[in-house]
C-alpha cells in the first residue's frame, strides 16, 4: 500500500474508532474490549472496568470493523466472520461478527511504549533482585528460554526485557505476528507474518520465516509467540548451536509449558516419534520462566524453572530454581510477597563460577520461614 492510500485509510480508522479514542490514547488502558456498540469495557491495571463509551448503533461498529480490514486488504463477511489485524498504530485488533455472537464483538489490545528493565520489575515487586540477577546471567550464558504464561501476564513485556540484557556482538533476529517487542540492540532484524489476502494467498506464516532466518546466520532466534507447528523450527535451531533462543508459549506452569511445546512440535511436518521429540525439546530447552497475573491485577514472575532433561517414564525433569513464595493480601487488596529461592543449585552453577559472575551459592539458599 503506497503511503497516501496508508495515511488516507489511517485518517479513515480514527474517523470510525471516534467513539473510543479516547480509551486508545489513555496510557493507563491495556486493552479495550467491545461486547456490543452500547458495552464497552478496559482493563487498567489488570482489572476490568465499564466505560459510558459507546457507538451510535451496530451498524457504526460494523462499518468501523469493515473499514479496517479493507485496510489490512481483507473481509470481514459472512464468509469470513472473524478479523485479525494491526491497526496503524499498532495495537492488535481482533474482531467477531454475528451469527457467531449475539453483537459485533472486538478486542483492542494495546502495547507500553514504555521500555521496562529489571530495576523496574523490582521496584514494581514482579521479581526479586536475586532473581533478576540469575535472569540476567541466563541471557550473558546463552541459556535457551522460554517465557510461560496466560494471555496479559506480562509475557511480552519480560520478552522485550530479556532481548535487551543479550551481550553485545551478535546477530539477533526478531520473528512476530505483529511488531511488539521492544529491542534496543545494535544487530537486530526484525521479521513479520503475512496474513492471507481476500483469495486466500500470498500467507507468509512464523514457520516460514524461521526456516528464511535460519539462513540468515543468526546469533540468536526470538519468537513472539510459538502457537504452532512453528516450534519444532524453534527446537531444532536450539539444538543446532544457535544459543540464546527465546519465545514465549501461552501455558499455566513450566511443566505445561514443556508439554505444550510438545504439542506444538508434533504438527510440524517432521514426524519424529514421541520419544525422539521429547528428547530434542529437553534438550534444547534450559530455563522456562512463568509469567503470572494476580487476582489484585499485578504481575509477577512465579517461577524460574531449568529443565533437566527427561525422567525415566520419560516425562520432563524440571527443577524450580525460583518460586513464588507466600502472597498476603494487604489491607489495600494488594498482594504482598515474591519469588524466593528454592534451595536448589543451577546445573551449571560451575559455569557461572568459570566465567567469573559474581553470583554466590550462598542467593540459592531457601529462606529460612
Amino acid at each position: 500500500m503506497s503511503a497516501p492510500a496508508s495515511n488516507v485509510y489511517l485518517e479513515s480508522i480514527k474517523g470510525f474508532l471516534s467513539p473510543i479514542s479516547h480509551l486508545l490514547e489513555d496510557e493507563s488502558v491495556s486493552e479495550v474490549m467491545i461486547n456490543g456498540y452500547d458495552e464497552i469495557f478496559v482493563e487498567i491495571s489488570g482489572k476490568l472496568q465499564k466505560t459510558d463509551a459507546q457507538f451510535p448503533d451496530e451498524d457504526a461498529l460494523r462499518a468501523a470493523v469493515n473499514n479496517i480490514a479493507q485496510s489490512v486488504g481483507r473481509r470481514i463477511d459472512w464468509d469470513n466472520p472473524r478479523l485479525d489485524a494491526r491497526l496503524p498504530s499498532g495495537y492488535r485488533i481482533h474482531a467477531v461478527i454475528p451469527p457467531l455472537c449475539s453483537g459485533t464483538t472486538v478486542a483492542i489490545r494495546k502495547f507500553s511504549k514504555v521500555q521496562l528493565t529489571f530495576k523496574d520489575l523490582i521496584r514494581f515487586g514482579s521479581l526479586s533482585p536475586d532473581a533478576a540477577m540469575f535472569l540476567d546471567i541466563c541471557m550473558k550464558l546463552g541459556k535457551n528460554i522460554i517465557v510461560s504464561g496466560g494471555t496479559g501476564s506480562g509475557k511480552t513485556s519480560l520478552l522485550s526485557l530479556l532481548c535487551n540484557r543479550i551481550p553485545k556482538g551478535q546477530r539477533i533476529i526478531v520473528i512476530e505476528d505483529s511488531k511488539e517487542l521492544q529491542v534496543d540492540y545494535e544487530h537486530v532484524v526484525f521479521f513479520e507474518t503475512r496474513m492471507p489476502d481476500e483469495k486466500g494467498i500470498g500467507e507468509v506464516s512464523i514457520q516460514d520465516l524461521l526456516k528464511s532466518s535460519l539462513r540468515l546466520r543468526p546469533d540468536r532466534i526470538i519468537v513472539g509467540e510459538v502457537r504452532g507447528s512453528e516450534a519444532m523450527e524453534l527446537v531444532q535451531a536450539m539444538n543446532t548451536g544457535h544459543k540464546g533462543c527465546l519465545g514465549t508459549v501461552h501455558a499455566n506452569s513450566s511443566d505445561d509449558a514443556m508439554v505444550r511445546l510438545e504439542a506444538l512440535a508434533l504438527g510440524s511436518e517432521a514426524k519424529l516419534s514421541e520419544k525422539a521429540l521429547r528428547y530434542q525439546i529437553s534438550s534444547a530447552v534450559d530455563i522456562v520462566v512463568q509469567a503470572s497475573r494476580y487476582s489484585d491485577g499485578s504481575r509477577k514472575i512465579a517461577e524460574i524453572t531449568e529443565v533437566l532433561g527427561q525422567n525415566d517414564d520419560g516425562t520432563y525433569n524440571t527443577r524450580p530454581i525460583f518460586h513464588m513464595g507466600r502472597l498476603l493480601k494487604q489491607p489495600d487488596g494488594k498482594l504482598k510477597g515474591g519469588i524466593e529461592p528454592t534451595g536448589e543449585l543451577p546445573s551449571f552453577i560451575d559455569e557461572i563460577e568459570d566465567n567469573g559472575i559474581q553470583f554466590p551459592r550462598s542467593r540459592f539458599e531457601k529462606k529460612a520461614s
